[in-house]
């Protein structure tokens, strides 16, 4: 990645202490989305570190930040989309799992119908802060009977061990803090 990119992210992404609750600094996305320029060097750099994982059959990204920049990663990469849902968004039939994250936890779903048997997936979130919503996506992903390819985020907190505990499958991120 450039200093460029990093020095951008550094300046767009701004850090809100204590939300949503105390002792979280949340990481503000929403300055970089807006400045087209900014937006379209983070796709990039995030394309780059996608096609070192080798061939991607489908983008899976995670509700909700996963969505801004999934679909585009995967236009790019000649991929499909897949969302995956907080519990209860979903109309069809759908897989499930539950996880926790730094502050509770939640349940994910995903159509049982979204990836074909040994498809290469690449997860895709804005934020890994403790790998929790990542591994529940690698869950998913192996219940469909696919193949994590990579997990990609714009950021990664490594004070809180994300990295660490989604090893073997690895994540890549465009800046650390």
């Amino acid at each position: 990645m450039s200093q460029q990119l990093t020095e951008t992210i550094d300046r767009l992404v701004r850090p809100i202490e204590d939300w949503p609750q105390p002792g979280v600094t949340f990481r503000d996305i929403t300055p970089l989305l807006a400045d087209a320029a900014a937006l379209a060097a983070t796709i990039d750099g995030l394309v780059e570190l996608a096609e070192s994982m080798g061939p991607i059959d489908t983008v899976l990204g995670i509700e909700a930040r996963g969505f801004l920049f999934g679909p585009s990663i995967a236009l790019r990469l000649g991929a499909g989309f897949v969302p995956v849902r907080k519990a209860g968004k979903l109309p069809a039939d759908s897989l499930s799992t539950s996880y926790d994250l730094e502050y509770g936890s939640a349940v994910l779903e995903m159509h049982v119908d979204a990836l074909p048997p040994g498809a290469r997936v690449l997860v895709v979130d804005d934020v890994l802060a403790t790998g929790g919503t990542m591994l529940a996506a690698a869950d998913l992903v192996l219940q469909a009977g696919a193949t994590v390819a990579g997990n990609l985020v714009l950021i990664e907190l490594l004070a809180l061990g994300g990295s660490d505990r989604l090893e073997p499958l690895g994540c890549e991120a465009l800046r650390s803090y």
